[in-house]
């Protein structure tokens, strides 16, 4: 079973790049190991899997980026519809005060939701509706919203449909990602213990040998 790691993954990556590469690259220390089997057959399995360990983090960096990503557009582009909507709403809650029927069909009526999927639909119904009713469309008007302004509003709310469903999308890849990279980087430092392991007991006369393999040994 692998222990748990102390220092981050970036840190023990490189550890272990180092570790890896001075066991081959000093030949006393690659002598010594060898006795106590790690020999350049097994050396080249550790390496091996340190290369998929650092695809499997490369990987899992990269959509963890592009996640963040397409979530500071998500959210950029819902701001911006709120903004929007919530001037538009005010101005209509003006205008039809008196004509409860196209409140309710505009629902302008009771609390704005605060749930996103309910929320939208609040807003979608506000501008559907207005755009497909002239009369309603002309009141808007006096107080500056144009059908220009709403179709605007409409291409507006599906950029943001497109630009959730991208987010929802890299959010999986990214959780994909961060499985496969756990499950590599188990095998990793499971790999490592053993080899710290066995290097500890192969060169305790040898400490600066130790150290240059990447543990540090208190004197």
């Amino acid at each position: 079973m692998a222990t748990k790691r102390i220092a981050s993954e970036a840190e023990a990556l490189e550890q272990y790049r180092v570790s890896l590469e001075n066991v081959e690259a000093q030949t006393e220390i690659a002598t010594i190991m060898a006795e106590f089997g790690y020999d350049e057959i097994v050396i080249a399995e550790g390496k091996a899997l340190f290369t998929q360990t650092r695809e499997a983090y490369d990987v899992n960096q990269k959509e963890d980026d592009e996640t963040s990503e397409s979530y500071k557009n998500f959210t950029r582009l819902k701001e911006s519809l709120a903004k929007t909507y919530t001037l538009h709403r005010k101005k209509g809650e003006i205008i039809f005060r008196k004509e409860p029927i196209t409140l309710s069909k505009l629902v302008l009526t009771g609390s704005l939701p605060t749930a996103y999927v309910k929320w939208l639909e609040t807003v979608k119904k506000f501008y559907t509706v207005a755009l497909q009713d002239t009369t309603i469309q002309t009141k808007l008007v006096r107080l500056k919203i144009t059908t220009e302004e709403i179709n605007e509003t409409i291409a507006l709310i599906t950029n943001l449909e497109h630009a959730r469903a991208e987010y929802l999308r890299e959010k999986e890849e990214s959780q994909d990602a961060t499985k496969a990279k756990d499950k590599i980087f188990a095998k990793m430092d499971d790999w490592m213990s053993e080899f710290y392991a066995v290097a500890k007991i192969a060169l305790e006369d040898n400490p600066q040998l130790l150290e240059s393999i990447g543990k540090f040994v208190r004197s």
